[in-house]
């Protein structure tokens, strides 16, 4: 099953990277005091389709394209999520909850919000104290 996620244009250093993907759906949304990036209007959002022998190739070429901190992409089918920070990448099977917590850890140690790492509808890592 082929995984789907969403690119911010905006978060991209290389923006030559939505070329090499396929791009189902684009759509801009203004931003507000809740995106955390009062230095953008807008955000330009790709919803993007990636084969399942494509997508851990397709997610070390992102991490590099990514402009450093704050920012992320995730792809995800029933089974896998890929969530890619610059520099570090992330796969997790979605029937593990728990592997989210590494992950909800890194974004937090990035200065993303709690609420833009709600990844896990099983586990609310950002209503605990110890995540």
């Amino acid at each position: 099953m082929n995984l789907t996620g969403d690119i911010i244009e905006e978060s991209l250093k290389d923006k030559s990277v939505v070329k090499e993907v396929k791009v189902i759906s684009t759509r801009v949304e203004q931003v507000t005091e809740d995106h955390k990036t009062p230095w953008l209007k807008q955000w330009t959002l790709h919803t993007i389709e990636v084969e399942p022998d494509e997508a851990s190739a397709l997610a070390e070429r992102l991490c590099h394209a990514l402009e450093p901190n704050y920012w992320y992409i995730d792809y995800k089918n029933d089974d896998l999520h890929y969530i890619i920070f610059p520099v570090k990448v992330f796969r997790v099977n979605r029937k593990n909850p728990d592997e989210y917590k590494p992950v909800v850890t890194y974004g937090l140690s990035l200065n993303i919000p709690r609420y833009q790492l709600d990844f896990s509808p099983e586990i609310k890592y950002w209503e605990r104290s110890d995540a």
